[in-house]
């Protein structure tokens, strides 16, 4: 039996007149109508090829009454006009959440990047953390967000994960529990009523492979995962967290201990696992929150048996909202049918339910409902992008900028000294979430060439190299830009060359002072290990990439950390 929700308790903490609301609104609910409350539901700018939807926004709400929406893209003007659209046609205010694992611009594309979790631990200060969560809370509040997707709170112990590899903000729980406890209260601090949503549950970070292709795995014992991510989860609770994202994860060896009667074929995901769930999240935990799935398109997810099983299998497991629909009036079907036939008992819908209805209260949303304040006004978006904002962006990349290595003394490197720059890029074209733009090779090769530095592009596109002799006559430094972005298409997200032993492959290093940089990742040198002065830069805005250029020059020092994971195992990434 899952616990059931008290609502006068953390993170809830309602006074009685947001409960009798919260029982009232309850009880006036049909069951079709309390299912639509289960759903999390995503609407795009322009044409949507993920989420299926079907319908005018309008349509969509009155048809399938959704208790919380997502997005994808769009200005901070015109995500605003769209929120207060659906909070306008909505009879029960929405959760509006957003992806703000970064910044702002996880709310907008107008919004501010500030740092990710790998920079936030490169930087070793509460600071960025904290201003990353204060940002993310300002420039997401005035577009009508109401809960953010963040912070992560995964622990990176395996230096292949593609997944979490610059999103985890450490590689042990001691250091998680301090960046994204910081984050978690600049969030709050932006006193913009939004909830804080941790993820992802029970913990990614200690496998390799992509939950978005595959059933992600944590393979931890349960001393091992009580020590580091029960931890890092009993921390956030004990705070106050109002929501926790189950991931499609599963957990073997916890699962097994909660049911002896579970064998290997049995275990599922978090997201379908009562003993996870119920047993361990809310029961040993005592998690009072929301619990919402990750993405239902995942495959960690889809993989695990038929949608309609699965879609009110999530909910009967202890889930208490559901992302995204596939097929909405085949999804919202099965959930209806599973609450008939049993699969969800009254109980359990009731109390889920109850739980959204009470984040709802907590946040202030139908008394803003009533007073007609709910809606966000035009002139309140004027802090997105403002000039502190982007002055904070500056100082977590300064803060945070690694020199990993530089064996042989090579920095720094002037335009007196190694005027002629060869410049090679790489990325990966086309594929996953979150892809890299050739705009950031075109910054680099700008900068430099402000500088005082000329600069040649190299193709990559030949084998030919020439002969060294004239190589070295025509180039002083070698810069090798690595902007590999995205996961969700492979599980693998390494340095692609552009053609079998590329002349972009480091060839050069002997020949000429060469530096490599990394703009993503912060493994890369395991593909590089020949690489004698490496840099890891954790993103690509202009401003970073400005900033890693005075540090080349060595016009400003290096005050990044790097953890041991840079050096993937291998015994010449330090040489």
């Amino acid at each position: 039996m899952s616990p059931t929700v008290d609502l006068r308790a953390v993170p809830y903490t309602l006074d009685d007149p947001s409960v009798a609301w919260v029982e009232s609104t309850l009880a006036s609910l049909t069951l079709e109508e309390k299912v639509g409350q289960l759903f999390f539901n995503l609407f795009h700018f322009g044409a949507d090829t993920f989420s299926g939807n079907v319908g005018s926004n309008d349509e969509i709400l009155s048809t399938y009454g959704i208790g919380g929406a997502r997005y994808h893209g769009g200005t901070a003007t015109q995500v605003q006009e769209l929120i207060n659209s659906l909070q306008t046609s909505s009879k029960i205010p929405l959760l509006v959440a957003a992806n703000c694992e970064s910044g702002g611009n996880g709310a907008s594309s107008s919004g501010t990047y500030i740092a990710t979790g790998a920079q936030c631990d490169a930087a070793r200060s509460d600071e960025v953390p904290y201003r990353t969560g204060l940002v993310s809370g300002r420039e997401s509040g005035p577009l009508g967000v109401n809960v953010i997707f963040a912070p992560i709170v995964d622990i990176l112990t395996n230096w292949r994960n593609t997944i979490v590899n610059t999103r985890a903000h450490g590689t042990t729980a001691e250091r998680v529990i301090a960046s994204t406890g910081a984050k978690a209260r600049g969030i709050r601090d932006a006193e913009q009523d939004i909830a804080v949503c941790i993820k992802h549950f029970p913990g990614d970070g200690t496998e390799e492979r992509d939950q978005h292709l595959v059933l992600g795995v944590n393979e931890l014992s349960p001393s091992e995962w009580d020590s580091s991510f029960g931890t890092v989860y009993a921390h956030h609770i004990d705070a106050g967290v109002e929501m926790i994202m189950a991931g499609h994860i599963a957990l073997p060896a916890y699962s097994k201990l909660l049911d002896p009667s579970l064998a290997d074929a049995d275990v599922m995901p978090a997201t379908l696992a009562p003993e996870l769930l119920q047993d361990l999240l809310k029961t040993r935990l005592g998690f009072n929150g929301v619990v919402v799935t990750d993405a239902s398109h995942m495959l960690g997810m889809t993989s695990a048996m038929r949608r309609e099983d699965y879609v009110p299998r999530a909910i009967a497991a202890g889930c208490d909202m559901f992302l995204f629909f596939n097929d909405m009036a085949e999804d919202f079907g099965f959930m209806v049918e599973g609450v008939r036939s049993g699969v969800i008992t009254a109980e359990r819908l009731d109390d889920a339910v109850r739980r959204v209805l009470g984040l709802k209260a907590k946040l202030g949303l139908p008394s803003k409902q009533a007073a007609g304040t709910l809606l966000r006004r035009p002139e309140e978006l004027e802090v997105v992008g403002c000039e502190e904002h982007l002055h904070w962006q500056a100082e977590a990349a300064d803060a945070a900028i690694t020199l990993v290595k530089n064996t042989l003394d090579q920095l720094p490197i002037r335009p007196e000294t190694h005027r002629r720059i060869r410049l090679y890029y790489l990325d990966i074209p086309g594929g996953g979430i979150y892809e890299s733009s050739p705009k950031a090779r075109d910054t680099f090769a700008a900068e430099l060439e402000r500088r005082g530095f000329e600069v040649t592009l190299n193709d990559g596109a030949s084998r030919v190299k020439g002969a060294t002799l004239d190589y070295r006559s025509e180039v002083d430094a070698a810069i090798v830009v690595a902007n590999v972005v995205g996961y969700a298409a492979e599980n693998n997200y390494r340095i692609r060359w552009k053609t079998p032993m590329s002349t972009d492959a480091p060839w050069y290093v002997h020949e000429v002072p060469t530096v490599m940089v990394s703009l993503n990742y912060t493994t890369h040198l395991h593909d590089a290990t020949m690489v004698k002065a490496y840099i890891n830069a954790y993103n690509d805005t202009d401003q970073t990439i400005g900033l890693v250029i005075d540090k080349i020059m060595g016009d400003s020092e290096f005050r990044g950390t790097y953890n041991d994971l840079v050096w993937t195992e291998k015994w010449q990434a330090r040489l």
